[in-house]
């Protein structure tokens, strides 16, 4: 029956409906169009946040404009899309956007449905505190310690200081409150958001030690269609990696 359907319909020239599916440009159509639409952070200082006058800024803000400039022949050529950390990858893969560089680590459950540039700097878990006493991670050893609950920190944090106090909060201001009030003798996280909170509070300071090691990349869409892109991107990679050019950006915005 339903066979029957769909051949009358075809000749009564119907068109039935059929869910449309959103594509991802490829490296000829980004070139076609004359920008790059990419997915970032505009919150996660230093890697991408708005400065004073509202303008975007940032370390991974520098390697879209860096990478708009190497395809397009304009630094300016790009369009950015702020996206929640829950739409980072989404984005790619229902062709929201070009590419994503979003503070995004390289994950088993990632790569099987988005491809992944090679990295572009390795974040990892540090540890910030307001105490003088505390300098090393050692110090920690019997502490109390503050993370977000159930993140991959845990576990790290768990291993390497069986004996400390795992303090489980819900968000960053939590965390943020518990520091201040010194109920928390420091908080665990990741050193790219780390960073940031010296940045705007000098009474905190970062720990020497990280004690994971979980590359950032440049989030691109799957398909044979792409390769073109992904084969440029990670060129583009490997070359600012050997000139030096990701070092100095991250020495500039401060991150460890």
């Amino acid at each position: 029956m339903l066979r029957s359907l769909f051949g009358f319909g075809l000749l009564l020239g119907v068109q039935l409906a059929v869910p449309s599916i959103a594509l991802s440009a490829g490296l000829s159509e980004i070139q076609e169009r004359g920008y790059l639409i990419v997915a970032i952070k505009d919150n996660w200082q230093p890697l991408g946040f708005r400065d004073e006058t509202g303008e975007l800024v940032g370390f991974e803000i520098d390697i879209a404009r860096r990478l708009a400039e190497a395809l397009l022949g304009d630094p300016n050529a790009v369009e950015f899309q702020p996206v929640s950390n829950l739409d980072r990858v989404n984005q790619v893969v229902d062709g929201g956007v070009d590419v994503a560089i979003a503070n995004i680590t390289v994950t088993p459950q990632r790569q099987r449905i988005a491809s992944f540039s090679l990295p572009y700097y390795h974040d990892g878990v540090g540890f910030l505190t307001q105490s003088p006493q505390i300098q090393a991670l050692e110090d920690l050893r019997t502490g109390q310690v503050a993370l977000l609950d159930n993140s991959s920190t845990v576990a790290h944090v768990r291993y390497i200081l069986p004996g400390a106090t795992l303090t489980p909060v819900a968000t960053y201001q939590d965390a943020l409150t518990l520091l201040t009030s010194q109920q928390v003798d420091a908080f665990a996280g990741d050193v790219t958001l780390l960073a940031g909170w010296v940045q705007q509070d000098d009474s905190y300071h970062l720990l020497p030690d990280i004690i994971s090691i979980e590359p950032l990349a440049i989030v691109m869409p799957k398909g044979t269609q792409y390769r073109p892109l992904r084969r440029e991107i990670n060129q583009l990679v490997e070359s600012w990696h050997d000139e030096g050019w990701l070092q100095e950006r991250a020495n500039h915005w401060g991150l460890p």
